[in-house]
């Protein structure tokens, strides 16, 4: 079974209250939501490989340290993925960042694809799927197989709020996928919409209803 990680910091606390709170704004939700995932990116990649090499300060040589693991790749799940490319990449400048669509059937509640385009070597790569949300996961279980299919064997999912039903689903479909969180919360409602949550994460980045 995948592990599930709740990233109980002080500061991931007190910024998730601000883009939960319904009076937040489109550009302060938006910065917010940037900070948490420089924040989770910090916990999230405790455990990345490092190589040592022999460092010149200007006084003497020393010990230096380098990730000497796979390269990385961020794959956030459109549109709200979107949000949190910029924290992660403060941190992992040099990740290649792949885009892969969905939007969910307000009838069905079922996910539907329209686009896809990852780095030619994602296969090789150590992948960050991105989703500020994970409700039902039909949309990140389908992001993790579309992966698959292009030979991806190392993927983590990075949600800010996730539901109790949205991990279960993945941790059934994909085993092998730790999954990163800044929330459990309680259950999703009626229309597949995470409780308490904090609203439609897509519609508050980009302003839209």
């Amino acid at each position: 079974m995948s592990k599930l990680t709740v990233l109980e910091h002080p500061l991931i606390k007190h910024k998730l209250s601000i883009i939960r709170d319904v009076n937040t704004g489109t550009n302060e939700f938006r910065k917010v939501v940037t900070e948490i995932s420089q924040l989770m990116c910090y916990e999230v990649c405790r455990d990345l490989e490092l190589e040592e090499f022999e460092l010149q300060t200007p006084l003497e040589k020393t010990t230096g340290y380098r990730l000497s693991g796979k390269k990385l790749g961020l794959v956030p799940i459109l549109r709200a993925g979107l949000g949190m490319v910029d924290g992660m990449l403060m941190l992992l400048p040099s990740a290649k960042v792949g885009h892969i669509g969905m939007y969910r059937d307000h009838d069905t509640l079922k996910p539907v694809p329209y686009y896809a385009k990852l780095p030619a070597d994602v296969e090789e790569r150590d992948i960050f799927v991105l989703d500020p949300m994970l409700a039902t996961g039909g949309s990140a279980n389908d992001a993790i197989t579309e992966l698959k299919n292009q030979g991806c064997k190392s993927i983590r999912l990075i949600n800010i709020v996730a539901a109790p039903e949205g991990v279960k689903a993945i941790q059934e479909a994909h085993p092998d996928v730790d999954i990163y969180v800044a929330s459990l919360d309680r259950e999703l409602n009626q229309d597949a919409y995470i409780l308490p949550g904090l609203g439609d994460a897509g519609d508050r980045l980009f302003g839209t209803k």
